[in-house]
C-alpha cells in the first residue's frame, strides 16, 4: 500500500535524531514529531528566571526546553524542543565501564563493547566531541578534592560536545566539510543548560537533525503522538503485526482546542525518552498493541545519582564560568562526580532548596531542618538571598554503576513509579555525603538539596533509563538486540529507554552509539 512515509520517527532527541539521518542517507521518506518547539540561540531564554522559556508546562502556555516530573520514587528532570534533551543537557559524553557491557538484560547477547566501539567514535564524530581547554573554580575545587584524597591522577576534564573556537566569533561549519551551518566559539558563559545562546553547542538540530532536513526528512514540531496502532490485523513472518504498517495518530502541544490528525507508515521509531515512551507505549497496549512484552515499564534504573548544591562564601570565586560539566573525578571503581553549573543570574533553584538532610521518616527530617534554621538561620538566609546564586554556587553530581530499578505503571493521570528490584533510589549515599563534605570544606560552603529530597528522600536524576531493555526473547525485554519490538514488524525503539544497564555516567553519548547501531542494522531502500 501507498504510506505518507516510510519512517515516522516520534521524539528528535539523541535516538531520534540519528534514526532520521540514518535512514534519510538509505533513502526513505522519513517524518520526525516533537511535542516541543523550534529553538533559534537567540530563543533561549538568559537565565531561569525566564520560566515562559526555560520550563516546559504546556497547561500554563509555559513551552520551555526543561521538563520536570515528581514520582513517589524518584524526580525525574528531561528535555523538550526539536533537538530534545541536547537543549538543555550538560553537553558531555563520557564512556561507561567494562561493567555496562556485560551486565543487566542485554548480557550475553553480543560482545557488546566490542560490537559499538565504532558506533561509539562516530557519535563523537558527530557531536563533535573534544576535551573541555577551559578550566575554571568549579573544576578546580573538584580537582583540590580529589587531590586531597590522593587520587589527582583521576581527575581530568571532560569531553564534551561544543564548539572551542574563537569566542563569539562566526566561522563556517567546522565539522561536516562546509555541510553544517555555521558556528560560533563558546565564550564558557556556564549557560549550556538554559539554552546556548552563542550558537557554540553542539547540539542536535547542528549535526545530525540538520543534516537529516537536509537530505529531506521532516520535522513536525509541537506535535504530540497520543496512539499508534497496525493498520490491519494481518502478521507477518514469525506471527508478527505491523506486516501492512502503522496509522499515528497525533494533536497539537498547545491550544484549547487540540486538533487531531492521522498519518500512515511502514515502520515506526521510538524515540520520546523514557517518559514519551514508555508512557505511550503502555496507553497503546490496552487496545492496539497487546502484543507488547510484559517487561513494558519494567527495569527502570537512575544511574543511583545525587545532586547537591554547595552554597560558598567565598564572593571572590565565580562557579559560574566555564562549560556546564567541565570535569569529572571518580572517587572509587563505582562512582563518578562532576562540577555542575548554570549561568550567572539563574538563581531558579534556590526556591526548592534547603539544606542537606537525612533521616530514616518524613517527620525526622523535617524536624531536623526546623532545628537547622534554629541553630543557623544566616545560612538559609544567605542561600535564599545570594545576589547571583549561580555564581557562588558548585552544583555536584554524584552517579553510580550500582543497580537498582524502579518500574512505571499507567496511573490515573500520568505514570507512576513502583519498587522493582535492589533498594530504592534514595537521596542518601554515604560516598555522596563524603564528597560534599569534602568540597564544602574546599569552597567554605554549605550543602543544599531540593526540598523533595529532603523531605521525601525521594532524589532527582537528569538521566532516567530503561523501561524498553533489550533482551533474549519478549519474557527478558521488550526490544531485540536490533533495537525491534518484539511480536511487531517494522517497530523500533531508539533512547533511553533501550537503555539496559546502569551505565553510571550521562548516558547521551552511548544513546546516539545504540541508535547508530541499531539503525546500521536497517537496510538501504529498494
Amino acid at each position: 500500500m501507498s504510506y505518507d512515509y516510510d519512517y515516522i520517527i516520534i521524539g528528535s532527541g539523541f535516538g531520534g535524531s540519528v534514526s532520521a539521518l540514518r535512514l534519510t542517507e538509505k533513502g526513505y521518506r522519513v517524518l520526525v514529531v516533537e511535542k516541543g518547539g523550534r529553538w533559534e540561540p537567540e530563543d533561549f531564554p538568559e537565565t531561569n528566571w525566564n520560566l515562559r522559556k526555560w520550563f516546559w508546562l504546556p497547561v500554563l502556555r509555559f513551552r520551555g526546553i526543561f521538563k520536570m516530573t515528581i514520582m513517589r520514587h524518584v524526580g525525574i528532570l528531561s528535555g523538550v524542543g526539536v533537538g530534545g534533551g541536547s537543549l538543555m543537557y550538560a553537553n558531555t559524553l563520557p564512556r561507561p565501564r567494562e561493567t555496562f557491557f556485560k551486565s543487566g538484560s542485554w548480557s550475553g547477547l553480543a560482545d557488546w563493547k566490542t560490537e559499538m566501539e565504532p558506533h561509539y567514535a562516530e557519535a563523537e564524530r558527530m557531536l563533535g566531541a573534544t576535551e573541555n581547554p577551559g578550566l575554571y573554580d568549579s573544576d578546580e575545587a573538584l580537582r583540590a578534592v580529589a587531590a586531597k584524597m590522593g587520587k589527582s591522577a583521576l581527575y581530568e576534564p571532560t569531553r564534551v560536545s561544543v564548539f572551542f573556537g574563537e569566542p563569539e566569533q562566526e566561522v563556517a561549519d567546522p565539522y561536516f566539510n562546509g555541510e553544517g551551518p555555521r558556528r560560533s566559539g563558546c565564550n564558557y558563559c556556564g549557560a549550556c543548560m538554559t539554552g546556548c545562546r552563542y550558537n557554540a553547542k553542539n547540539t542536535l538540530d547542528k549535526n545530525y537533525l540538520y543534516l537529516a532536513e537536509k537530505g529531506g526528512a521532516e520535522v513536525l514540531a509541537e506535535k504530540k503522538v497520543v496512539r499508534i496502532r497496525p493498520i490491519d490485523a494481518d502478521k507477518g513472518p514469525g506471527g508478527e503485526a505491523g506486516e501492512s504498517g502503522y496509522r499515528i495518530q497525533m494533536k497539537d502541544s498547545f491550544g484549547l482546542i487540540k486538533r487531531k490528525r492521522e498519518l500512515t507508515a511502514n515502520g515506526i521509531i521510538l524515540a520520546g525518552g523514557v517518559l514519551g515512551t514508555v508512557r505511550l507505549l503502555l496507553n497503546m497496549k490496552r487496545r492496539y498493541l497487546s502484543d507488547l512484552s510484559n517487561q513494558l515499564g519494567s527495569q527502570i534504573r537512575t544511574n543511583n545519582e545525587s545532586l547537591v548544591t554547595v552554597h560558598s562564601r567565598k564572593k571572590e570565586k565565580d562557579f559560574s564560568k566555564g562549560v556546564a560539566i567541565g570535569s569529572i573525578f571518580p572517587p572509587d571503581e563505582d562512582s563518578h562526580l562532576e562540577p555542575v553549573r548554570y549561568g550567572s543570574g539563574s538563581g531558579f533553584w534556590k526556591l526548592l532548596g534547603v539544606p542537606m538532610t537525612h533521616g530514616k521518616t518524613v517527620i525526622g527530617r523535617i524536624l531536623k531542618l526546623i532545628w537547622s534554621f534554629i541553630r543557623r538561620p544566616f545560612t538559609w538566609l544567605r542561600f535564599y538571598f545570594s545576589k547571583d546564586f549561580a555564581k557562588e554556587s558548585v552544583i555536584l553530581l554524584f552517579m553510580q554503576h550500582l543497580d537498582s530499578t524502579l518500574s512505571l505503571k499507567r496511573g490515573l493521570l500520568n505514570l507512576r513509579s513502583a519498587l522493582s528490584t535492589g533498594p530504592s533510589p534514595s537521596a542518601y549515599i554515604p560516598l555522596a555525603k563524603k564528597m560534599v563534605d569534602a568540597t564544602c570544606e574546599e569552597v567554605d560552603g554549605a550543602p543544599f538539596v531540593s526540598v523533595s529530597e529532603a523531605i521525601l528522600g525521594t532524589p532527582l536524576t537528569a538521566h532516567i533509563l530503561g523501561g524498553c531493555v533489550i533482551g533474549k526473547d519478549a519474557s527478558s525485554g521488550v526490544i531485540d538486540s536490533d533495537h525491534r519490538v518484539f511480536g511487531y514488524l517494522n517497530l523500533y525503539v531508539c533512547d533511553g529507554s533501550a537503555i539496559s544497564a546502569n551505565p553510571g555516567v550521562n548516558p547521551a553519548l552511548t544513546i546516539t552509539a545504540m541508535s547508530e547501531l541499531a539503525m546500521s542494522k536497517i537496510p538501504y531502500k529498494k
